[in-house]
């Protein structure tokens, strides 16, 4: 079975858990990389017309990604990493999702926070993917976790 962590991390919290979840379980990395890369101001969620507070605040929001090259075609399960804005994630993660075909895929969420959960992510992303997608699992993975506790979570899935 082949696997791919793809991720977007606008500060490098959840980079360093993809990283390391994708060594754990011996899966391809991708970064899903913003055609316009965030500031410190573009993230400043205090600020009512930031660029992510206008991105979250707007549902039908879909950043554009830098490429296309994550080749999602050749992976039988997709592990999806992302920061928790406003309770779900990152409108740039249902981009990455309508932009390829993840029809028959298992896809398995993860997400780094500061202090909030899931929330109703998984809900939410479901409407960007098609009827065949399987999302199999989510899981915050907070303060770093190690590949033994990473390789065990994946392998309950």
């Amino acid at each position: 079975m082949k696997k791919l962590v793809a991720y977007f991390s606008a500060e490098g919290t959840t980079a360093k858990v993809a990283a390391d979840l994708a060594e754990a379980i011996e899966a391809d990395l991708y970064e899903i990389k913003p055609e316009k890369r965030y500031t410190k101001a573009d993230l400043n969620w205090m600020d009512k017309k930031s660029r992510s507070t206008l991105e979250m605040n707007d549902p039908s929001s879909r950043p554009a990604l830098a490429d296309h090259e994550a080749n999602v075609e050749a992976y039988d399960t997709v592990f999806i990493g992302f920061p928790i804005w406003w309770y779900v994630a990152p409108t740039i993660i249902n981009t990455f999702l309508e932009v390829y075909d993840f029809s028959g895929k298992k896809i398995v969420l993860f997400a780094t926070s500061g202090g909030s959960g899931m929330g109703k992510t998984a809900e939410v992303l479901k409407n960007s993917l098609p009827d065949t997608a399987v999302i199999a699992a989510e899981k915050m993975l907070n303060g770093r976790p190690d590949q033994e506790t990473l390789k065990a979570w994946a392998d309950t899935i």
